[in-house]
């Protein structure tokens, strides 16, 4: 806690994203000697944007591992290093290299504890920063949590906050099974409370980051920052939009999703992932499916990303995802408004 120099009252530090996950991976590095951290550059030089910063100092080469540069063969000795007892977290530099590993994460890993019939665990948490906005051009900018999600055995973390970001990872350490967890790299410089104390979120848990009457907004990840500040502009017009974040899309919350749209009525989607396999689609299902459905005011909406490789250039790039004046306008046409002039 920190103390308020102005009227003495007790607030909550502050910390990045980036400092929420290093944090919780030296405290858990700290509790347990069979965790350890692997990664193309997560020694010496930090981790590619910095997050393992100061850990191989303290940890050293045993425990702070940098590998070649190869995913496929990473992402398999931690597999394999999982199931003979210790707990390995892997760094993956971006997400879009995933797929190189694809093979061994969701062909081998998620089945491994299933087809021993759960006589072997597989506590295994592979890390990597997702998503676009940082010129990085289409090879290094996708969101793909969707992939992940259509594995069984696989859990998906996407946290949106420092706060959910460390309890989450913690969570995700502790866990006897694979967990694919997507930081989004826009994320890493913002900052939130997160407590000194130690504390964990549950997966399977969400957040009701903003409370609403008129509509539900489902999104995760770097879009629920968008999401929020559009809800802000949206209720000086005089909408109430209910902010929900799933947290964790494996297992998903879905009781809390079909509850706040049997309350409002209205159901909007939003995520930076391409709309076509998107995983907002799922979320549409579900809803589609529940005692939710007859209570509906207008039809489901999806705000997501166009389905086009996402653009070098700095102006296509922030307008090949959504942007709050997308989501604001969806927004409004499922309440039947438009803009205020």
């Amino acid at each position: 806690m920190r103390t308020d120099a102005g009227t003495g009252a007790r607030r909550p530090r502050e910390i990045s994203y980036a400092q929420a996950v290093r944090e919780a991976l030296r405290e858990e590095l700290r509790r347990d000697s069979r965790v350890f951290l692997m990664g193309e550059d997560v020694g010496i030089y930090g981790g590619t944007f910095g997050v393992s910063a100061g850990l191989f100092e303290e940890f050293g080469s045993d425990r702070i591992l940098d590998t070649p540069i190869s995913e496929a063969v990473l992402a398999g000795a931690a597999a394999g290093a999982a199931l003979t007892g210790t707990r390995p977290v892997v760094e993956i530099p971006f997400s879009d290299f995933l797929t190189l590993a694809l093979d061994q994460i969701g062909n081998q890993a998620a089945k491994m504890r299933y087809m021993f019939g759960g006589a072997v665990r597989v506590p295994l948490v592979v890390r990597s920063p997702a998503g676009s906005g940082t010129g990085a051009g289409a090879q290094h900018s996708q969101s793909q949590e969707a992939l992940f999600c259509h594995f069984p055995g696989l859990k998906v973390a996407v946290p949106s906050t420092p706060y959910d970001a460390k309890g989450l990872l913690k969570t995700a350490v502790r866990d006897d099974n694979p967990v694919v967890f997507l930081e989004q790299k826009l994320l890493y410089k913002v900052s939130g409370p997160v407590p000194e104390e130690e504390y964990l979120l549950p997966f399977g848990k969400a957040d009701v980051k903003r409370a609403g009457s008129d509509l539900t907004i489902v999104t995760w990840g770097r879009m629920v920052g968008l999401c929020l500040e559009a809800a802000e502009r949206l209720a000086a017009e005089g909408i109430s939009a209910e902010v929900v974040d799933p947290r964790t899309l494996v297992p998903l919350d879905s009781g809390a999703i079909v509850s706040s749209v049997a309350k409002t009525g209205r159901l909007l989607i939003v995520h930076e992932a391409v709309r076509t396999g998107g995983f907002g689609g799922e979320i549409a299902a579900i809803v589609a499916d529940s005692a939710a459905f007859p209570l509906l005011k207008a039809p489901i909406r999806r705000v997501a990303g166009f389905d086009i490789p996402i653009p070098y250039s700095p102006v296509l790039e922030r307008n090949a995802v959504p942007t709050p004046e997308r989501i604001e306008a969806a927004a409004r046409d499922l309440v039947g408004r438009t803009a205020t002039v």
